[in-house]
């Protein structure tokens, strides 16, 4: 195999695997929350996951867009994006509107629910890599950087088109995009990847106590600078904090990724179904009141253990094989009307 294609290969083969551990602890995140106010130990899990997971995944969504940025896969890309959208906005507001009943919702296709921010993020931050396309890397970071800065000033609710998120995280799908894994495969070698490692888990003992009292919504994302109360002048300061302490747990959590091939590189590849329907599971539990018995240790590491297993139970090829039109639904159709109506005579 060319030294190429093989670095190629082994690329691809940590992104997937990190792209599933990945998925795993957005599952475990979303299915703590409900009890992170009443159990300490779960509130430093959660802390410690939101410090990288939402960076990384972003990252490695810019990773693999480089494949298919531009020309007719791009194109199939953003219609398929918005495909998915439209159907799981739909069936996620319906849902809450007869079962969930979640606080603070807005049943929008402008306020994407809860997880569908990513879709509607991931669609802008396409876009926006387009339009920076004859930048260099560094005018680009300098851009996403200050854009991400600059978008907390907003006097709004920074839900609607995920407009917080798209950037304040645009600056990983940069980084995921330009990403060298030469370089990061030369660096992050044995002792290395040991000591990085090492970092992530004293974070993990330490960031719960740290943000003890701070809005969490600093850790999100979604909000602007108002809406975390930071009225002062300088609370883009605090972004730029955040970005560094982000930026430091996502290099120490990195020392965790394998990067030899594996049953999980596999299921890495199907990360899209767990993301779209881990939902339903995680709001079903909600109001099914099962947390309501959950109150120590060993029902804790029980959940977390469940969420666990359900992600390698969404992550399976049957689930893929059953769901796939309604995950990554068809897009040739739309090609197929457009080009009829450009023949259609005026």
């Amino acid at each position: 195999m060319p030294e190429e294609n093989s670095l190629e290969a082994r690329g691809e083969t940590f992104f997937l695997n990190l792209r599933f551990m990945l998925i795993v602890t957005v599952f475990v995140g979303n299915a703590i929350e409900p009890l992170i106010g009443q159990m300490s130990g779960l509130h430093s899990l959660f802390v410690w996951i939101f410090s990288f997971h939402m960076p990384l995944f972003v990252l490695v969504t810019g990773y693999f867009a480089k494949k298919s940025l531009t020309g007719t896969a791009g194109r199939r890309v953003l219609l398929q994006i918005g495909l998915q959208y439209l159907i799981f906005q739909s069936l996620y507001s319906a849902l809450d509107v007869s079962l969930f009943h979640t606080d603070n919702i807005h049943h929008s296709f402008f306020a994407p629910y809860l997880l569908l921010w990513f879709l509607a993020s991931h669609v802008f931050w396409r876009l926006l890599m387009l339009g920076m396309a004859r930048w260099s890397l560094w005018t680009k970071l300098a851009f996403a950087v200050a854009a991400g800065v600059a978008v907390g000033y907003l006097q709004l609710d920074g839900v609607w088109f995920s407009i917080s998120r798209t950037f304040v995280y645009l600056p990983f799908f940069v980084i995921g995009y330009h990403f060298n894994f030469a370089a990061f495969e030369k660096l992050y070698r044995k002792y290395a990847r040991i000591a990085a490692a090492a970092v992530s888990i004293v974070m993990l003992v330490t960031l719960g106590f740290l943000f003890e009292g701070i809005p969490l919504g600093w850790l999100y994302g979604n909000m602007t600078f108002m809406q975390v109360e930071a009225h002062d002048w300088y609370a883009g300061a605090y972004r730029l904090a955040m970005y560094g302490l982000q930026f430091a747990a996502s290099l120490a959590f990195l020392g965790f990724v394998p990067y030899r091939f594996s049953r999980m590189t596999d299921w890495g590849r199907r990360t899209l179904y767990v993301f779209l329907l881990h939902g339903f599971v995680v709001r079903l539990a909600v109001v099914s009141g099962i947390y309501a018995y959950i109150g120590n240790a060993f029902g804790a590491v029980l959940l977390v253990l469940s969420a666990t297993l359900c992600t390698i139970l969404l992550a399976q090829p049957a689930v893929k094989r059953l769901l796939h039109p309604l995950v990554e639904p068809p897009v040739e159709w739309m090609s197929v009307l457009r080009q009829a109506a450009l023949r259609r005579p005026l």
